[in-house]
């Protein structure tokens, strides 16, 4: 991908983490991203991608910073705790998810408050890293949903391979494996309609039809970067249990 002017300021720790992250996504692994073109240049804008390691938000990230946008993204509240990544969370404006008592709506209003500014958003609708124990997308939560059917922008799924292959976070141990280097695919999809379904009444059915529909669109385009059919139906960690630790893909 060629890097496109930054033209959405950001400020001194925007300008810290670019300093930092475009190199270290480079040394980490090659990258491909395919149809950047898809990624809009001005307004809201609710980026929604598979979760499949912990280095996902640093090349999407990178990838959406590099085409000119400043990405907000919906993280666990415990990192704003750490030392240093805290600084940084609030420094880039990022939103903190908890899920605990009123909080979780806390942070679905600081988000839907995020997209009205006319920002990007980025969320991984599984909530944490897959479980699927050869990497496919879980079943949605509905947060998601409820947020691309709150207001008129549009929703583009992403879908991402190989960022497991340098950290594996179910590895038992050597989870950081960078070499021999990897590539890590990022595969940016058309904006999934949602009319429809923002023109109905916003019930529990039409977020679960939202959801399904956002995280299909994910799904396909994983099989595409992966060349491979996934299964039928979503995994659900709740129905088939957290598989074995360990790697868990073929590839």
């Amino acid at each position: 991908m060629a890097r496109s002017p930054v033209h959405e300021p950001g400020g001194a720790w925007v300008r810290i983490c670019e300093i930092v992250m475009f190199p270290m996504a480079g040394l980490l692994a090659r990258r491909d991203y395919r149809g950047t073109e898809k990624l809009v240049r001005g307004g809201p804008m609710l980026v929604v991608g598979n979760h499949i390691s912990h280095l996902d938000p640093v090349f999407d990230a990178t990838m959406i910073r590099r085409a000119g946008r400043l990405p907000h993204i919906l993280a666990k509240a415990s990192l704003w705790k750490l030392p240093v990544v805290g600084n940084v969370m609030r420094g880039t404006q990022q939103i903190p998810v908890d899920r605990g008592g009123g909080a979780g709506q806390a942070s679905l209003t600081a988000a839907t408050r995020s997209l009205a500014d006319g920002q990007v958003l980025l969320i991984y609708p599984e909530g944490t890293i897959t479980r699927d124990p050869d990497r496919w997308p879980m079943r949605p939560r509905p947060g998601v949903a409820a947020l691309a059917l709150s207001g008129d922008f549009p929703v583009v799924p992403i879908a991402h391979w190989g960022t497991h292959q340098v950290y594996d976070s179910y590895a038992p141990t050597r989870k950081f494996r960078p070499w021999p280097r990897k590539t890590v695919t990022i595969a940016i999809g058309d904006p999934v309609d949602l009319d429809d379904l923002r023109a109905r009444p916003h019930d529990a059915r039409s977020i679960r039809d939202a959801s399904l529909r956002i995280m299909t669109a994910v799904r396909e385009l994983l099989e595409e970067v992966r060349q491979e059919e996934a299964p039928s139906a979503f995994y659900d960690p709740k129905k088939a249990g957290r598989p074995p630790a360990g790697p868990v893909a073929r590839g």
